[in-house]
């Protein structure tokens, strides 16, 4: 096996090419020869500031036929409030899986789900997942909290005088409420939690955001109380921040994936085992044995929770329902956890912490995500507690499938036939 020397020194090559490292590290280098003219930007979203921006970015105008097309111009309007310097339109094939059979306590019945992608394999894997807990009555599902924090930051002259700030602030969280819930008709400051490291002072304030995704809702607020605290505060600040990067926001964290942001779901269903051999062609032993061992692995190489790929169901069916897509990176954490019961049947269930979905607001105004909510029956007001239950089962149905597939041998099997079933172009 090559050790590392060996691998850099490879590598070091690779870079230079066979030119000299003084060469290579100038042309690295900052270079300010003809710096191109950059367009002004726009939040404007017309066809005619679309158009403009093509010609003063100097992009292919054969290109702008196929992203500016006809269609396109009518249409751009409608993304008013959902996109800057925009372009044009980009389209993604959207599939179906299910019906899926949801026994939660908000969302009960029979979902399509809509799934967009351009992953072969994908749609298949949820369908079938879905198609077997349909036929096993369905899966259970429910929220078992609702959080979601900003956090803001303020710098202090000394830690004695952060725990005087701190004091000061707890005793005027009421206000605080008061004030944040004065912003917005959907969320409400439910909590604060309190981070004192040396001098600085992080203030984690928790909201509920009713039927709203709710991150801009909860920025607002946040920036509201900032305000008040700059102006009452009886210790000077040196400095403050809405968002110190504690709230978890974008990213795998675990203080995310050991509380809640968002909405906190679980889904379960008990699966015989005929029904397993039947849809999935396996067992339920042989898949609690891969469970296992991929359970392991997992953890021998520091996933934050165990699961096979809720990232893949979550990706598609928020951008077919206008969720915020980079939301994924905190709302695939979870545990999957499969176990064959002593009758011979397979018990399994999944846990996500960090749900972030919305039905009013953002991106499930527009056209092409609103129709895929009405598709579900999950569109507006009184909805959101419901897709998430909906995520929950989606997510269960996939683990099932993949690990179904992996458990039988099946699974390059199936990406063969289906992932390559068009010539390289």
């Amino acid at each position: 096996m090559t050790g590392k020397r060996g691998l850099t020194q490879q590598h070091v090559a690779r870079i230079l090419g066979g030119e000299s490292p003084e060469v290579v590290a100038a042309r690295l280098g900052p270079n300010f020869d003809n710096l191109p003219a950059v367009p002004a930007g726009s939040a404007k979203v017309t066809a005619q500031r679309a158009e403009a921006l093509w010609q003063e970015a100097g992009l292919d105008l054969e290109l702008q036929a196929i992203l500016l097309n006809e269609a396109a111009v009518q249409e751009l309007p409608v993304y008013q409030g959902n996109i800057e310097n925009a372009i044009g339109l980009l389209k993604l094939p959207l599939g179906l899986a299910g019906p899926l059979r949801i026994n939660g306590t908000t969302a009960r019945g029979d979902y399509p789900i809509p799934l967009a992608t351009t992953e072969a394999a994908l749609v298949a894997s949820y369908h079938r997942g879905c198609r077997l807990l349909t036929e096993a009555g369905g899966c259970t599902a429910l929220v078992l909290f609702e959080s979601l924090s900003r956090a803001p930051a303020f710098v202090l002259r000394t830690a004695a005088e952060a725990c005087r700030f701190t004091i000061w602030a707890m005793e005027n969280f009421e206000v605080f409420q008061e004030i944040a819930n004065a912003t917005t008709s959907h969320g409400k400051m439910v909590d604060v939690g309190v981070t004192l490291e040396g001098n600085h002072v992080y203030l984690n304030f928790e909201f509920t955001t009713g039927d709203a995704s709710g991150q801009n809702m909860v920025t607002i607020a946040s920036q509201a109380v900032c305000d008040y605290i700059v102006e009452h505060t009886p210790v000077p600040l040196q400095r403050h921040y809405v968002e110190s990067n504690l709230s978890g926001d974008k990213k795998a964290s675990t203080k995310a994936y050991t509380s809640t942001r968002g909405k906190k779901v679980t889904a379960e269903a008990l699966i015989p085992a005929e029904l397993v051999k039947k849809h999935l062609h396996t067992t339920p032993r042989a898949m609690e044995q891969y469970w296992q061992m991929s359970a392991i692995g997992g953890v021998l190489s520091g996933t934050l929770g165990i699961h096979g790929h809720f990232a893949n169901g979550l990706t598609a069916l928020y951008l077919a329902t206008g969720q915020d897509a980079a939301c994924v990176a905190e709302s695939a954490t979870g545990v999957t956890r499969f176990e064959v019961t002593e009758e011979g049947d397979l018990y399994s269930t999944v846990t996500l912490p960090g749900i972030m979905v919305g039905t009013v607001g953002g991106g499930t105004r527009l056209p092409t995500q609103k129709a895929c909510l009405e598709l579900m029956g999950l569109a507006g007001a009184g909805k959101a507690r419901a897709l998430a239950e909906v995520c929950a089962g989606l997510l269960l149905a996939g683990e099932l499938s993949i690990i179904g597939a992996l458990s039988a041998g099946h699974f390059a099997r199936a990406h063969r036939k289906l992932a390559r079933g068009k010539k390289n172009e």
